[in-house]
């Protein structure tokens, strides 16, 4: 699936991945994208072959992360070797034809795109990345690393786990006070829930990324999850998405989606 907001440009490519049309059995079918969840490396290197035809991108040319729930950014200058990701949680590139890459099963994949400097991110904001402000850190990197503006920043917020199913305990709601996002938190039947996403897209307002400049898909992957992977609703045993964003090389003659 794509953003509506990005679509419009053809200058980049992009996509946000469900669990549908792949190849990996139970309990990670059918599109797992991760090498680490116990999914068949045979069945994880198959479904990455298909995204790669699908958005038409080099699979060695290929950045993603191993992802620690931390607020660490890692500028792409050259091209990474697809078995050995970066350890953080963001990755920006200002180089074409570098698909970016996100891996997601309930925290909020976010991809951006500076239309002006030519300059795209991918973002892994849970909890952890929302509280620690993964999302305008990265902002802010694009900023001092290639002169973004925030005012040339479009930000899309992937398929994720909503408030309606993002039950939190009272150490999360008491953290969540003491952070400044309480207006994140509800209660519902003497049960707290956390909307992560309202936290993303304050923050990105914030760092002065327009408000019309920031898509949310709206997509729940615990009450749709028929559709996308979940952690919390397949009890631990997953797959998992992707977010993928790339600046396409225009003048190459490919065919852009």
């Amino acid at each position: 699936m794509q953003s509506q907001l990005l679509s419009s440009f053809n200058t980049i490519r992009h996509i946000f991945t469900t669990r549908l049309d792949g190849v990996s059995s139970i309990p990670y079918h059918s599109n797992n994208l991760a090498f680490h969840v116990g999914d068949k490396q045979n069945d994880v290197i198959e479904n990455h072959i298909q995204l790669a035809h699908k958005l038409d991108y080099d699979l060695n040319k290929l950045v993603h992360m191993r992802q620690i729930h931390s607020d660490k950014i890692v500028i792409i200058d050259s091209e990474h070797s697809f078995t050995s990701p970066p350890e953080c949680d963001a990755i920006i590139t200002n180089k074409k034809s570098i698909p970016l890459m996100v891996m997601t099963a309930d925290c909020t994949p976010v991809i951006l795109y500076d239309k002006v400097h030519q300059v795209v991110a991918a973002v892994h904001a849970g909890r952890a990345g929302a509280f620690g402000a993964i999302v305008s850190k990265t902002v802010k990197k694009m900023q001092s690393h290639f002169s973004s503006e925030p005012s040339d920043i479009y930000a899309v917020l992937g398929p994720s786990i909503h408030n309606c199913c993002y039950e939190i305990g009272k150490d999360i709601v008491y953290e969540a006070h003491e952070q400044g996002f309480e207006y994140a938190v509800s209660t519902r039947n003497d049960h707290y829930y956390l909307d992560v996403n309202r936290i993303i897209k304050r923050q990105l307002i914030t760092a002065s990324v327009p408000e019309e400049h920031i898509e949310d898909l709206s997509l729940c992957t615990s009450c749709q999850n028929e559709v996308f992977f979940s952690y919390r609703a397949d009890e631990q045993q997953t797959g998992r998405m992707a977010g993928v964003i790339m600046l396409a090389d225009v003048h190459a003659g490919t065919e852009l989606l």
